[in-house]
Order: structure tokens, then sequence, then C-alpha cells
């Protein structure tokens, strides 16, 4: 297969790629790469039809007809020899898989949630959905570095939020849709290797304050943070507190009256 070579340098969003998506591999001359399932109109981890045949056109072409599916709701092609980077990125891109985000806040994992799931106490997906367009400044997401952010829609935790950096639960009280935020969770990763549960800091925010608590714990991180600090480590050296302050400060009236009667 011909490879495409740029001079004098690769572009930047191909080096972007790179640095994200594409991972070592144990046989030399090869690389695993990952295929972002995770865009702004698309729940986390879903595709259509033609995207997954245009998945299995990747893995015939560049993996030896072999593509697997993360825990993480993405897909890999483990078997892609590395002079075939350049062209394999120009196909990803054609076919919408090339978002450089793996590892970073919006590459998030969340449950179906009360969209689709009869167990669900909430929905996810909006939650997601409305993440993912805050954040669509990749610069920014690149700035803040690698943060985990799992959203379940109930305590069956299939959105795994117990062991994400930032984890969001969905609760109900009297038929409403209420999110608990945990904060300090691990799944043992290579940035936070200590398997751990996050702690819940409070009590549950309504559906409309969800998105805005994310953001102010996320702004407290870019103004507490030291020069190359992960969020992980930032929120282990600082404590809950700051993070919890910021959170509680976008509650509304209405919230602040309510949510004492929520389970924290």
């Amino acid at each position: 297969m011909p490879t495409l070579r740029w001079r004098p340098t690769p572009p930047f969003a191909y080096r972007r790629w790179v640095e994200r998506n594409v991972h070592a591999h144990q046989v030399a001359g090869y690389r695993a790469v990952t295929l972002s399932v995770k865009r702004a109109g698309q729940a986390p981890g879903d595709a259509t039809d033609a995207q997954l045949d245009a998945a299995a056109d990747l893995a015939d072409r560049f993996s030896l007809g072999e593509l697997r599916v993360t825990h993480d709701q993405n897909l890999l092609l483990p078997w892609v020899k590395s002079d075939d980077l350049p062209v394999l990125y120009a196909a990803v891109k054609a076919a919408g898989y090339a978002t450089p985000n793996i590892g970073l806040i919006t590459d998030m994992i969340a449950c179906p949630g009360g969209d689709f799931c009869a167990l669900a106490n909430a929905r996810s997906i909006p939650v997601a959905a409305e993440l993912t367009e805050r954040l669509a400044d990749l610069d920014e997401v690149f700035d803040l570095g690698e943060i985990d952010l799992h959203i379940s829609g109930c305590i069956n935790s299939c959105g795994h939020h117990h062991s994400g950096h930032i984890g969001i639960l969905g609760v109900d009280k009297d038929g409403t849709e209420w999110y608990q935020v945990t904060l300090g969770g691990s799944d043992g990763s290579h940035h936070a290797p200590v398997a751990v549960p996050g702690k819940v800091i409070g009590p549950a925010f309504a559906a409309s304050e969800i998105a805005d608590a994310v953001e102010a714990i996320l702004d407290t991180y870019r103004a507490q943070r030291q020069a190359g600090e992960k969020f992980i480590d930032a929120l282990r050296r600082l404590g809950l507190e700051p993070f919890k302050a910021a959170a509680n400060a976008c509650r509304t009236t209405t919230a602040r009256e309510s949510t004492e009667a929520v389970a924290a």
C-alpha cells in the first residue's frame, strides 16, 4: 500500500492524532490505532450502520481484518503497519473517526440512560451532549489534559461513574432527574495507577445545573493547577473542597431548597 508523506513535517492535525490515538505495539513495525467514536451530534459510542461499515472497511484495509470494541466505547485497529499511518489517517478522517481525543475529557463514557434503558433513573445522553458542545474547542480539551469523565443513568453503574476522575450518577426524586457528582475515582490506568472509587461531593444537582457544575470544577482546576499537573493529581493535592465549593456555587435557588432531600 502506498504511503503518504509530507514535507517538511506532517500537518498539525495529523501529529495530534498520532499523539492521542496511535499506541505502541509489541510487534516491531506495527501500531494499534483507536478510532474515536466520540463526536458532536451522536451519543458517546453510538455509530450508524454506514459508520460501522466504514470501520469494517478500515479493518480490512489496514488491520488484517481485525476490529475490536474497547471498554471505553471506541473501536480499535490492533494491527496497523507504522508506514501506513499517514494513509490510514486520511481514511479515518474521511470516515469521521479521527477526533484526536483519546484519554481526554471528551472521550467520555456514558450509558444509554433513560432514553433507552428501562432501569435508568435519569438520562445520560443529554448530559453528555451538552458537555461535548461546551468542550468543542480542541485546544481547550488538550489544555485540560487527561481526564476520565464517566456518566451513569442509575446505580447499576454501566457508565462506570465511580471510576471516573469526574463521575456523574443519575438519581430519581419523585420522577425528577437529579445528578450526583463524584470526584477522584480511578480505574487503575497509567495516569492514576491506584484504583479507587470517587467520592460524592454533596447533594445531587438538578438537570439544568449539572453541566455548569462540571464546568466550574474544570475552571477550578485551570486556576489552581501547577505547571504540568494533571487533573487527578491536582485534585489529590488540593482536596475536594475547592472543587465542591465551585460546583455548589452553580446551584439555583430552587435546587438549594430541594437537593437536601436527595440522597447524597
